[in-house]
């Protein structure tokens, strides 16, 4: 029962299989395998985005990073919800990466940036002049931070608030594939149509042992991300061994299947928890579930061997029995529906016996 994070769960066995693979002989390096050139026109034709250009990081938040420098110069600002990931727990890495640009924090239910929030902290940008930051870029987080999920219709309205001021937008898709699975929009729809023009394609929280893809849909900007790879320090020699886990991820639609999974064991979970009486603060819409329970449920749960975070993390099981605690509830591609079942099982008990 570990719903702790979907960072947690171990790499899908046909990624070992593949990195067993490319590990046996030579291959070209610093992305120049043959894994590599098929990764890109995969991605290109699921993305049916014949131009885009393609790199691999080894991290989200490298992804992130580089993704916004390219974008954002350093005198510009890179507007965010304040819950972002970007924001909460990259260390400052977006503002290192770009040589300073500033992060804007905008407001939003559930972690879903609010338009006219977005416009106003825009319009604010017009009465300012050299001495103050410039626009520089909008940057979206899909799954948010608080499991809701942004439809294309959304991400088509923000990304048409920023490009009328002449900022381009990046997508943190760290959950990419759960929030397609939650919407059925395809990759595109989500992306570059609706006015997306870099993507962080996530994987390494969907079944893959550590990398995390930069899709850019204005090629303009490949040569400057390769620099801006390098220079920083997350370019792979052995790159080959990045490639052949988004190889993997990617055949027979595996990157999708993991994380429809995850998302059905994360529904099934918001269904026990609401008829076990819990409230749901957030939209369980992909596999992230914030849930408010009392303190001694969260006991019972812990004595069953429950592995979850309170959110925020400092809670404590001292306390009043029934002070509603809130807590985050995360299913990944190997959640089982045993797992979901002997957790609701022990919160059941547990309600029963406070009863």
């Amino acid at each position: 029962m570990n719903f702790t994070s979907d960072n947690a769960a171990p790499a899908h066995p046909s990624v070992m299989a593949a990195l067993a693979r490319a590990n046996d002989g030579y291959a070209a390096s610093y992305g120049a395998d043959a894994i590599m050139e098929r990764v890109t026109a995969r991605l290109r034709d699921i993305f049916e985005a014949p131009e885009a250009a393609v790199h691999l990081v080894a991290t989200g938040t490298a992804a992130n990073a580089i993704a916004l420098a390219c974008l954002c110069p350093p005198w510009a600002t890179v507007y965010c919800h304040r819950f972002s990931h970007i924001e909460e727990d990259e260390c400052g890495a977006p503002e290192f990466y770009s040589g300073g640009a500033k992060l804007t924090l905008v407001d939003g239910e559930s972690a879903r940036i609010d338009p006219d929030a977005l416009q106003a902290a825009l319009d604010h940008a017009e009465r300012l002049r050299v001495q103050n930051v410039l626009r520089g870029a909008l940057s979206l987080t899909n799954v948010t931070e608080l499991g809701a999920v942004y439809s294309p219709e959304d991400v088509a309205r923000l990304a048409a608030i920023a490009k009328g001021y002449g900022i381009p937008v990046h997508m943190d898709g760290a959950r990419f594939a759960n929030a397609l699975i939650a919407t059925g929009a395809t990759p595109a729809e989500m992306t570059w149509k609706a006015g997306v023009d870099a993507l962080s394609f996530g994987g390494t929280k969907n079944g893959l042992l550590g990398v995390e893809g930069v899709i850019l849909f204005n090629p303009e900007k490949s040569w400057e991300f390769e620099l801006r790879r390098k220079r920083g320090g997350h370019l792979f020699s052995k790159h080959r061994y990045l490639s052949a886990q988004m190889d993997a991820y990617l055949a027979d639609d595996l990157w999708l299947t993991l994380a429809r999974t995850a998302n059905v064991r994360a529904a099934d979970l918001a269904r026990g928890l609401t008829a076990a009486g819990a409230r749901l603060l957030h939209p369980a819409d992909a596999n992230m579930i914030f849930a408010e329970l009392p303190r001694a449920a969260h006991r019972a749960l812990r004595d069953a061997g429950a592995k979850y975070y309170f959110h925020p993390a400092d809670h404590s099981l001292d306390g009043p029995a029934e002070e509603p605690l809130a807590a985050r509830l995360v299913c990944s591609w190997c959640t089982t529906e045993g797992e979901v079942g002997d957790f609701l099982t022990a919160l059941k008990t547990s309600r029963a016996g406070a009863g």
